[in-house]
């Protein structure tokens, strides 16, 4: 649990400078090794370099991540082992196609904005965000270099493009992650999950990987609050424990979308559960 310490107040600006830096910085230096990467390569550039964004990301904001699951369970750096333990080594990462070359529809609850730092460092994967942080500053800038795809909740024209877009990167081999949620909530109860996600996994009959996350208190959590107000709170803590499960890929060929939805749902909130546990006393 998250202790309150005179000096907490502190870590919310120096956090955001140093955010502020390591997006400019791994910025610049993913365009200078794409400029001198061969075309056929960039793709494994940019998720080189998100990769290594996401994992400085959690140890800038003491994310004392424990992860299990397929690709996800070997740790090094800032994140633990299953068991809690530090590891020599490359950490887990979970990557963004089949073996056929199919991209994978990741799929995961939604609690926090540190979410996103999380899917960075784990999942070779194209987020599906809210439209307006596109024009957010440095943050949208960063979304927009990495290909965020971009949906307006309200549009049904953006939600339609979306899932086309969705459709099209699969086919394509890039791995997505959705949060079918449609927003971030508290607590371990998984909400009704969109459609959309689905229905581009179902139409080019690519698996979809469920994945679980739990923190810490309730520090880490939305609450009524402004996006601001949010990283201000979760800024303030020196460490921030949470937990993250992976499950086995869901086949989607020839099934219904709102079956495999259904089944999303129900192994999604399975391993929240399952991060949960796994926090331990750590929470």
């Amino acid at each position: 649990m998250v202790t309150a310490r005179p000096l907490d107040a502190l870590r919310f600006p120096l956090r955001t400078a140093g955010f502020v830096g390591l997006t400019f910085g791994m910025y610049g230096l993913l365009e200078v090794d794409t400029a001198l990467s061969a075309a056929a390569e960039r793709e494994v550039v940019l998720h080189t370099w998100m990769r290594r964004y996401g994992r400085a990301l959690l140890r800038l904001y003491g994310l004392d991540v424990r992860a299990g699951g397929p690709f996800v369970g070997a740790r090094a750096g800032g994140v633990a082992d299953g068991a809690g333990r530090r590891a020599a080594g490359d950490a887990g990462y979970h990557p963004g196609r089949d073996a056929t070359g199919l991209g994978r529809l990741f799929v995961m609850n939604h609690r926090s904005a540190l979410d996103i730092m999380i899917t960075l460092a784990f999942f070779e994967a194209t987020i599906v965000s809210r439209a307006d942080l596109a024009g957010w500053p440095v943050i949208g800038m960063a979304a927009r270099r990495v290909g965020t795809l971009f949906v307006d909740r309200s549009s049904r024209r953006s939600g339609t493009a979306v899932v086309q877009a969705m459709s099209s990167a699969l086919s394509q081999g890039r791995g997505v992650m959705v949060y079918p949620e449609g927003t971030t909530f508290s607590g371990d109860e998984v909400r009704p999950f969109r459609a959309g996600g689905f229905t581009a996994a179902c139409r080019v009959s690519a698996e979809i990987v469920p994945a679980g996350i739990a923190y810490g208190g309730a520090e880490s959590s939305y609450i009524d609050e402004s996006f601001t107000a949010h990283m201000a709170r979760v800024s303030r803590a020196r460490r921030i424990p949470v937990a993250l499960e992976v499950g086995a890929p869901i086949a989607t060929a020839g099934q219904d979308v709102d079956a495999i939805r259904e089944k999303s749902h129900q192994a999604v909130q399975t391993l929240v559960h399952r991060a949960r546990a796994r926090l331990g006393s750590d929470i």
